[in-house]
C-alpha cells in the first residue's frame, strides 16, 4: 500500500500546484495572498470573478480532460499491448468530433452532443480494432496504420461537415476542433466520469495486468477476457466523447502520459491508472496556462501545445518499436 500511495501523494501535490498556478498566471496576475483571499471568500470583486468565474472552472476542466484522455489512453495500450496506441491517433477523437459536429450543425445541444460523440467514439473503436484484427491478430504495424486511415477517414468528414456549415460558425468551430477551453464552464460531468471509470476499473487492475499479457494467457488464468475487454471498447470511448466534447479533439495526452508513467513507476495497473488520472490532468493544466500566457492576452489552442509534446514522443516511440 505504501508503494502505491507515495507517489500517487507526489502526483496530487503536482497537480495541486498546477492548478494553483494556473488560477494565478494569465494576462492579469493574480498574487498568492490575494488567491488565498479569494478562496476564503474574501478578496477584491474583481479578483472574485476572474478566479472564481473564469479560471477555476477552465482549470477543473483541462484537468478533467486531461485525466480522462490519459485514462482512456492507458486502457487501450492494456487492451492492444502496444504503446502507440491513443485515442487521438487511433481515431477515436476523430470520430467523437464528427458525433459532436453533427448534433450542433443539427441546432442540438446537452446530452445530445456528448451521446452523438460517444457514438461516433465507439463505432471508431470498433473500426479500428476490428479492422486491425481481421482474421488474425493485431500487430503494432496493422493496427498504427488502420488507426491512421480511420483518422484520416474522420478528417475527411470534418472537413466535408465545414465546408457546408454557415459562414459565421466557422471560426468558433476550427478553434474548438484544435482543442479549446475558452468555453469550459461546466467542469463537474467530466469530472464526475473521470472519477466514476476509475473508480470501476481500478479494482480491476490485476486483471488488467493479466490481459496485457495476452487474451491466451489472461484466459488460462481465469480472467472472463471478452466481457472485460468489452468493458475497455466502451470506458474507453465514453471518456474519448466527454473530452471532446468539453474541450475538442486534443491530442496525445493518453500517449505521452502513460508512457512516460511505466517507464518510472511500472507496469501495474492498480498504480498506473489513478497516476493517468492526476498526471494527465497536471499536464494538460499546464499545457491550458502556457497556452493563455505565451501570447497573452491572445490565447492558443491547447491542442497545439499537446501536438508538440506528443509528436517527438510518437516519433521515438515508433522508432524505438521497429
Amino acid at each position: 500500500m505504501r508503494q502505491l500511495s507515495l507517489p500517487l501523494g507526489i502526483l496530487l501535490a503536482a497537480s495541486l500546484a498546477a492548478l494553483a498556478l494556473s488560477v494565478s498566471v494569465g494576462s492579469v496576475n493574480v498574487a498568492a495572498g490575494e488567491l488565498w483571499a479569494v478562496l476564503r471568500g474574501g478578496g477584491e470583486a474583481l479578483s472574485r470573478t476572474l478566479v472564481l468565474e473564469l479560471r477555476v472552472p477552465r482549470s477543473l476542466s483541462a484537468f478533467a480532460v486531461g485525466g480522462l484522455l490519459a485514462v482512456a489512453g492507458a486502457l487501450m495500450q492494456v487492451l492492444l499491448r502496444n504503446p502507440l496506441a491513443d485515442p487521438y491517433v487511433l481515431g477515436l477523437s476523430g470520430g467523437a468530433s464528427v458525433g459532436a459536429l453533427a448534433a450542433m450543425l443539427g441546432g442540438m445541444g446537452g446530452m445530445v452532443i456528448s451521446g452523438s460523440a460517444f457514438g461516433g467514439a465507439l463505432l471508431s473503436t470498433l473500426l479500428v480494432f476490428g479492422l486491425a484484427h481481421g482474421t488474425g491478430s493485431w500487430t503494432p504495424s496493422r493496427l498504427l496504420l488502420t488507426g491512421v486511415v480511420v483518422a484520416a477517414g474522420w478528417g475527411a468528414v470534418i472537413t466535408l461537415m465545414l465546408a457546408i456549415s454557415p459562414a459565421e460558425r466557422l471560426p468558433g468551430m476550427l478553434y474548438w476542433l484544435m482543442g479549446d477551453l475558452s468555453y469550459a464552464r461546466t467542469p463537474w460531468p467530466p469530472m464526475t466520469l473521470l472519477m466514476a471509470v476509475c473508480l470501476l476499473v481500478i479494482p480491476l487492475g490485476r486483471s488488467l495486468n493479466v490481459l496485457a499479457r495476452g487474451p491466451l494467457q489472461a484466459a488460462a488464468l481465469g480472467v472472463s477476457v471478452r466481457p472485460l475487454e468489452w468493458l475497455i471498447y466502451i470506458a474507453a470511448s465514453l471518456l474519448t466523447a466527454m473530452a471532446v466534447t468539453t474541450a475538442g479533439s486534443i491530442g496525445f495526452v493518453g500517449l505521452v502520459v502513460p508512457h512516460m508513467l511505466r517507464l518510472v513507476l511500472g507496469n501495474d495497473q492498480r498504480l498506473i491508472l489513478p497516476a493517468c488520472a492526476l498526471a494527465g490532468g497536471t499536464l494538460l493544466v499546464l499545457a491550458d496556462t502556457l497556452a493563455r500566457t505565451m501570447i497573452a492576452p491572445e490565447q492558443l489552442p491547447v491542442g497545439v501545445i499537446t501536438a508538440l509534446l506528443g509528436v517527438p514522443t510518437f516519433l521515438y516511440l515508433l522508432y524505438r518499436s521497429r
